[in-house]
């Protein structure tokens, strides 16, 4: 039952339309031992520019990876992991890397919230708590800063040769986040961020049917809570938005305040990532 739970911090639901796919045969990498792992280049932004291909990756779980999926991460030249679970669930999974690999773990607040989550999860007795429940861990910013400026050292100091993998459990919360932050400091538009995190749903589609099945019979949770739960909705990502906005004025201010990403580096950050 802890494993189910540890997904349900991470897995979507069915398919959200709006989602980002119709680039998917070059976006997607296709491997045995890991889901939803995808390249964020390719998209533009505001000024006009692209996000480089093969720079960066986000990704599922990476504890199951065959040697054939490492070959797939050497030819990528993906040289840095950055893992964004927490404690306990790195120490269940750890990541399968290749030798030499840069492996960094920022579990900020994950523990915790999951303690907060297992406590909550036997009261939730309708489809509005399974929402009530994501949207309050999407307006939690007490830990964003200490989980997401240690990825964004690593991005600014990622030698020009090299691509970085991030990931949590199944890709979706945490890696969602860090997605949206990255997207959003290159200078993507908002809608497309959006778009990008809601992609999910298309990219775990099949993975999320079996998850279904197995909260419904190890967690007793009824079909529409565990969809709820599970579920990718643009809401959630705006509600993380919103939340760093009333603390920090802007999402501006909170990149270049509590994340480390001032002027100097957020053109080193774009310079190395954009065309």
């Amino acid at each position: 039952m802890k494993k189910i739970f540890i997904l349900l911090f991470s897995i979507p639901a069915a398919f959200a339309g709006h989602a980002q796919i119709s680039d998917s045969s070059q976006r997607q990498v296709k491997l045995q031992g890991a889901v939803n792992f995808r390249d964020l280049g390719g998209y533009t932004t505001a000024d006009g520019h692209h996000i480089r291909w093969d720079r960066v990756f986000r990704s599922a779980d990476i504890s199951k990876l065959t040697d054939s999926d490492l070959a797939v991460l050497k030819d990528r030249h993906i040289t840095s992991v950055v893992d964004l679970r927490g404690v306990q669930e790195s120490q269940k999974a750890p990541d399968r890397l290749n030798p030499g690999m840069d492996y960094i773990l920022c579990p900020a607040g994950s523990d915790n919230a999951m303690g907060d989550w297992m406590k909550t999860l036997a009261t939730i007795k309708t489809e509005s708590g399974g929402d009530s429940m994501m949207r309050a861990f999407y307006a939690k910013t007490e830990f964003l800063a200490d989980r997401y400026k240690p990825f964004f050292a690593r991005l600014v100091a990622l030698p020009d040769d090299q691509a970085l993998l991030f990931h949590c459990t199944a890709g979706k919360d945490r890696t969602g986040i860090g997605a949206a932050l990255l997207l959003y400091a290159l200078g993507v538009p908002y809608e497309t961020i959006l778009n990008d995190y809601t992609a999910t749903n298309y990219y775990r589609s099949a993975e999320n049917e079996k998850m279904l099945h197995s909260m419904m019979e190890g967690m007793h949770i009824s079909e529409p809570v565990a969809k709820e739960l599970l579920g990718v909705k643009r809401e959630y990502l705006e509600t993380s938005f919103t939340a760093i906005k009333q603390q920090y004025g802007s999402v501006d201010n909170f990149l270049s305040g509590p994340v480390g990403l001032d002027d100097a580096k957020l053109k080193v950050l774009r310079d190395k990532f954009l065309d």
